[in-house]
């Protein structure tokens, strides 16, 4: 049926958003610049943003009856009114070019956050535009990605049956090993190896050695400083820096990065703990100890201060063990945090060996995953006769987008689609109704049969056949381009 939308002219605001991303914010994530480099130099065309739906948001003009938007469309908005929700004061938000509006998201979603939604920006006049889109890539498990629906995955509920007390552990490793610029993969000997090479080898062994070691030689009490020697001032001329080096790279969204700094303070702990070996000295020299153990005293401190945004479980027992309060991240890199004579209270192992057993059993567990999955793929039919090249170049094949998405009346399997094959927009009956809702396939890039003898459908004239890839299972998936392509594409 003939029908009407109302488009976002994109392509009026393609010398904007050329100017405002690749040459104002050429600091972005190259994985996001890149994809926004790659749709302006396509070119961009007007996006139709309302769907003929019977849900959704209603289009606010006047002859919109029955249409709704685009969820892209009217989900960004919802940031803004989420916001005007909350407090009388949102318009500072959104309208104070003090503010910074910045959008953590999969790489999936980068073109609406950094295209259309500027734009929709653009055109009211008013709003901020965001100031990064520190958009992360995939992160893949074992090798593989990940999916809840062949069940590889690591269900969180499990984890926490399985790792009692050990949240931070996963998400250290989880930030350690975040997907920041590519594909990444967790695997459980890395998760292993964390753990007992870091977190325990390192932090957890300076953090036990400095409070047994006080409780041991000092009753539990900060000992003072009595005469601070070049290693110890080089420990404390290094906080600050480390402080420094953090807060660069958490305000450039390198979290992997930022998380090492902080380990790098641990380092510092540990490196100067070996080399100035109280255990040693308090035989001789018990001054020095004294000058040794508040020196590594304040190192805890502030390690219960930067490792805080990354594992706040961790930090929670570190005041509990140095028994104080919640330290100002203001107070970070000071070397006064703990006055002499405060008790610490009483300590405990930061942090456990995870022996081979229990990483063998999440593997075991995951081969039990991937050997039901392979049984179940052995429906995958058998190879069909050869056909010339003759013959397959007859098809033509093509890449096209659609535009309109509908389902048939009276029927649950097919969906009549208007896609713009570069050629022509035409109508497609396809049936993949069990497998997408309308507004799911809407503004994808399909591959299309363009040239089938078109037959009618339900009294639908379709023209052509959208490609798809079918699962053993049944399930079938769109054959789409890696990146976006111009409509009309050939495929060969």
């Amino acid at each position: 049926k003939n029908t009407t939308h109302w488009y976002l002219p994109l392509d009026q605001f393609e010398p904007f958003l050329k100017q405002w991303i690749l040459e104002e914010h050429k600091e972005w994530k190259p994985n996001v610049y890149g994809q926004c480099k790659s749709w302006l130099d396509l070119g961009l065309q007007p996006r139709a943003v309302s769907r003929d739906l019977d849900w959704g948001i209603p289009v606010p003009v006047e002859g919109a009856r029955g249409k709704v938007l685009y969820v892209w469309f009217d989900a960004p908005i919802g940031y803004i009114s989420a916001t005007k929700d909350l407090t009388p004061d949102w318009e500072k938000y959104w309208k104070d070019p003090e503010t910074r509006l910045i959008h953590f998201i999969g790489k999936d979603n980068i073109v609406f956050h950094c295209i259309i939604f500027p734009a929709m920006l653009k055109a009211e006049g008013s709003f901020i535009l965001p100031d990064n889109v520190p958009a992360n890539e995939f992160l893949n498990l074992e090798g593989d990605k990940i999916s809840t629906s062949r069940n590889w995955a690591v269900w969180l509920h499990e984890y926490l049956e399985e790792f009692p007390g050990k949240e931070d552990v996963l998400r250290y490793t989880l930030c350690a090993n975040a997907p920041e610029t590519k594909d990444n993969d967790f695997t459980w000997k890395d998760f292993q190896a964390r753990n007992n090479n870091e977190l325990v080898a390192i932090l957890g062994n300076f953090v036990n050695r400095t409070l047994v070691l006080t409780e041991k030689y000092f009753k539990g009490a900060v000992p003072p400083v009595i005469t601070l020697e070049a290693a110890d001032r080089e420990v404390f001329d290094q906080m600050p820096v480390i402080r420094k080096n953090l807060e660069e790279n958490l305000e450039n969204f390198r979290f992997r990065d930022a998380l090492k700094e902080a380990m790098n303070l641990a380092r510092l702990g540990n490196k100067y703990l070996a080399d100035t070996e109280p255990w040693i000295k308090i035989k001789t020299d018990s001054d020095r100890v004294s000058t040794i153990l508040n020196v590594s005293l304040q190192i805890t401190a502030n390690l219960s201060i930067l490792l805080e945004p990354f594992l706040p479980f961790t930090t929670e027992k570190l005041r509990m063990f140095l028994n104080v309060p919640t330290f100002e991240w203001d107070l970070l890199g000071r070397s006064d945090l703990l006055q002499p004579g405060h008790h610490i209270g009483k300590s405990a192992l930061l942090f456990e060996k995870i022996d081979d057993e229990a990483i063998t059993r999440q593997l075991d567990k995951l081969a039990a995953a991937k050997k039901a999955n392979e049984a179940a793929a052995t429906g995958i039919k058998p190879a069909k006769d050869s056909v010339s090249y003759d013959d397959f170049a007859k098809m033509d094949i093509r890449i096209g987008t659609v535009l309109h998405a509908e389902p048939v009346p009276k029927t649950d399997k097919l969906l009549k689609l208007l896609v713009d094959t570069g050629i022509d927009k035409r109508t497609i009956v396809s049936g993949i109704a069990a497998w997408f809702k309308p507004e799911d396939i809407i503004g994808k890039q399909v591959t299309v049969l363009a040239n089938l003898e078109p037959r009618t459908i339900r009294g639908i004239t379709s023209q052509g056949m959208i490609l798809l890839a079918e699962e053993p299972d049944g399930r079938l998936v769109l054959v789409t381009p890696e990146k976006q392509v111009l409509n009309g594409s050939d495929v060969k």
